[in-house]
């Protein structure tokens, strides 16, 4: 495969295609002809052999217009496999073969998981059965006697053909002794070439590579017609290629070092765009909406109850507050994300931040993305209030009709100064009378118009201050493309008085013995959390694993303690009396979901137990792993595993060795890249089509020093 060069971008000449594989230009008139700026933006239907039946399968697919397509570049490149006859074949060697085809069939298989399609195939050296795993399009092009090269390895059940294209070939100038030809299906997309490095288009939905590919040809041909989006000093000063040469070079590749230069170009161009965005976003928030509600730093209500804390606040939660205060008293609305540590005492600095509001006059909001967390910052907010005169209220949809009116009015009023909610709070009956600071909890569970909702509560011709927390460390790279419109403040000390929590991964073998030594916690009054995995993304299959460990445990392991249950199917009232029961102590050991992973704070709690911890993320089995040692008492984590392959060994070699979140946030990133880390759509970070983080951070760097030095205009060309 064709890696991505790291030195720095050349100049990039295309069009020197070798004989056998002709220049896009050579092969036809661009259609139409002429500049279109909207080129990206027009349906597939525009292409030669793309009707509304394959358009409608592509939709399905994920691409709908010609600028979807072109930036679906080959998953892969590389030069194609030597070629070896059928009697010489050594099984497991992946080869190139030409065959003729002798017969072929569908088959049907056992409750049609999959599809086959089967083919009897010959050389010089004999015969042998070659098959096609879902690739259904395949049964109608296998004719007797048309001659194939096909790329696969010999297995156990034949020549299993890999999902790259196969290429037929014409044998009318066989009897010339020229042998096969060989060429792609349709005359016109460049054929086969031993030499130049091969692009493999990946098939999707019902469509195969070798139509996808057709179709990237087609496109490639009007991609002349593309507005060059970036200015050309920009173009010159990083010796980029033209976007149109791009993206001919990355679908039919002349060579590996311009393959390269071309992903380069597109994926700089996404990354560039993504900073585009998030500055934009910022500058509407600041400029868009109005000034924000001064806030008078001169009021004691937030200094009286700091110094009345029973605890002294970190070098880190000082810093916070006073950077937090003074964009509070400007007059333009804040956009900061608070990320701290697990444990490094976010929510104080939240509190913090609502009391400079109340004590200006205004209100505040809480808004987290679930019952369970919204209820638990409503109890903590009540008890570090307590004394203050600051009214605080829970809204959420469990509320009751009754409850809800007579919140509601007295919001309006102005009579509660901190409102928490869930979703609830977006609702258009909800009003405040003067909204002044929302803080949004866990902010990558909810998206880009949920996020920007309680901004629109703020009184007509003023923007709400807005402060973002994360309780899940998120890597500088990923922060930068999802969170560029934010400000960011960065908690990194924990509380003193914390003692360590130790992490163990267990085996099978060692399953009993660390249920003993979680029972030994249990006898000196400690308490412990058993976390089940989301073992399927069905909500009913999460709630069904929950209970039936939970009532496995009270009969065998756990037989004398109690035993609580807690997931996302149980009905709010259900779940508060679970939580309330574990937070009181009368519940021993609370087997969970992940609606633990955050806002959980149950100091007495000293074991963690995560079955199947190979499922989870880094970050995720760091965030359980901080519900417990948030007292005096320290803790043991126990990562039980038994699978998951090297990676996720060493994923939980990483976990246990330690306890630093954004070291492991960073190894996540490093280990799996941004597509894979467990929860990534839910973080609202981009999924680029081209560009790849940690891989191309170097290009990230770039395209943030560029942003800076673009005129208006050229950021008009990138939004």
């Amino acid at each position: 495969m064709t890696k991505r060069t790291e030195t720095p971008i050349l100049p990039l000449r295309f069009g020197g295609y070798p004989e056998d594989h002709p220049s896009l230009s050579e092969l036809g008139e661009v259609p139409l002809g002429g500049p279109d700026p909207v080129l990206v933006s027009r349906p597939l239907t525009v292409l030669p052999g793309v009707g509304e039946k394959f358009a409608a399968m592509a939709f399905e697919a994920g691409v709908e217009t010609v600028g979807d397509l072109l930036w679906r570049v080959p998953r892969a490149y590389g030069q194609r496999p030597g070629i070896s006859l059928l009697g010489d074949l050594e099984p497991g060697e992946p080869v190139g073969v030409e065959v003729r085809i002798v017969r072929s069939r569908k088959v049907r298989t056992r409750r049609r998981r999959f599809s086959l399609v089967e083919a009897r195939v010959a050389d010089d050296s004999g015969s042998r059965k070659a098959v096609w795993f879902n690739q259904p399009w395949m049964a109608d092009r296998l004719t007797a006697d048309s001659h194939w090269y096909l790329e696969g390895r010999l297995e156990k059940g034949g020549f299993v053909v890999s999902a790259s294209e196969p290429v037929q070939g014409s044998a009318a100038e066989a009897g010339s002794g020229e042998g096969i030809r060989w060429q792609s299906r349709e005359a016109s997309p460049p054929g086969l070439s031993m030499e130049t490095p091969r692009a493999s288009h990946s098939s999707g939905g019902e469509i195969g590579p070798g139509r996808w590919r057709r179709w990237a040809f087609e496109a490639c041909r009007l991609a002349d017609r593309l507005p060059e989006p970036l200015p050309s000093a920009l173009l010159t000063s990083r010796r980029l290629p033209l976007l149109a040469d791009a993206f001919r070079e990355a679908h039919f590749p002349t060579g590996e070092e311009g393959t390269a230069i071309a992903l380069r170009r597109l994926a700089y161009q996404e990354l560039l765009e993504n900073q585009a965005r998030m500055r934009g976003r910022r500058k509407r928030h600041r400029e868009g909406a109005g000034p924000a509600i001064p806030l008078d730093r001169a009021s004691r209500l937030a200094a009286d109850w700091r110094s009345g804390l029973p605890f002294s606040l970190t070098g880190d939660q000082s810093h916070a507050i006073g950077e937090i205060g003074a964009e509070l008293a400007g007059d333009e609305p804040m956009g900061r994300l608070l990320m701290g540590e697990v444990g490094s005492g976010k929510t104080v600095v939240a509190v913090n931040a609502m009391l400079e509001a109340v004590g200006s006059g205004a209100q505040a909001a809480m808004m987290a993305p679930t019952e369970v967390l919204a209820s638990q910052h409503f109890a903590t907010l009540s008890g570090l209030l307590e004394g203050s005169g600051v009214v605080v209220a829970l809204l959420t949809g469990s509320t009751s009709a009754e409850e809800r009116k007579d919140l509601l009015e007295r919001l309006a009023a102005g009579e509660i100064g901190i409102l928490v909610g869930t979703h609830a709070l977006l609702e258009d009956p909800v009003r405040f009378g003067r909204l002044g600071l929302a803080v949004i909890d866990e902010e990558h569970r909810f998206g880009v118009r949920q996020r920007a909702g309680l901004d629109g509560k703020a009184p007509p011709g003023h923007s709400a201050h807005l402060l973002h927390m994360s309780a899940t460390p998120i890597p500088r790279t990923l922060a930068l493309t999802a969170y560029g419109d934010l400000d960011v403040t960065t908690l990194r000390e924990i509380p003193a008085g914390r003692a360590p929590v130790s992490t163990e991964v267990v085996s099978a073998a060692g399953r009993a013995e660390a249920f003993e030594r979680l029972k030994a916690e249990l006898d000196r009054g400690r308490q412990a959390f058993v976390v089940c995995p989301l073992v399927d993304e069905s909500p009913m299959v999460e709630g069904r694993a929950a209970a039936a460990e939970a009532e496995r445990l009270a009969g065998a392991e756990l037989a004398g303690y109690e035993v609580g249950l807690l997931h996302g199917q149980m009905k709010p009232a259900q779940k508060e009396v679970a939580m309330q029961a574990f937070t009181d102590g009368r519940t021993d050991v609370l087997v969970a979901t992940t609606v633990i992973e955050v806002g959980i704070d149950v100091p007495n709690a000293t074991v963690m137990v995560i079955e199947g911890a190979e499922r989870f993320g880094l970050s995720q089995l760091h965030q359980l792993r901080g519900r417990i040692g948030r007292g005096s008492h320290g803790g043991t984590c126990f990562l039980f595993s038994e699978s998951g392959g090297a990676r996720a060994a060493r994923r939980l070699a990483a976990l246990a060795s330690t306890t630093d979140g954004f070291r492991l946030a960073e190894l996540d990133l490093e280990m799996r890249g941004e597509g894979e880390i467990t929860g990534t759509r839910q973080h609202g970070l981009p999924r680029f089509r081209v560009a790849s983080l940690p891989r191309d951070v170097d290009l990230l760097e770039a395209a943030r020093v560029d942003l800076e030095r673009l005129s208006e205009q050229d950021l008009e060309l990138l939004s």
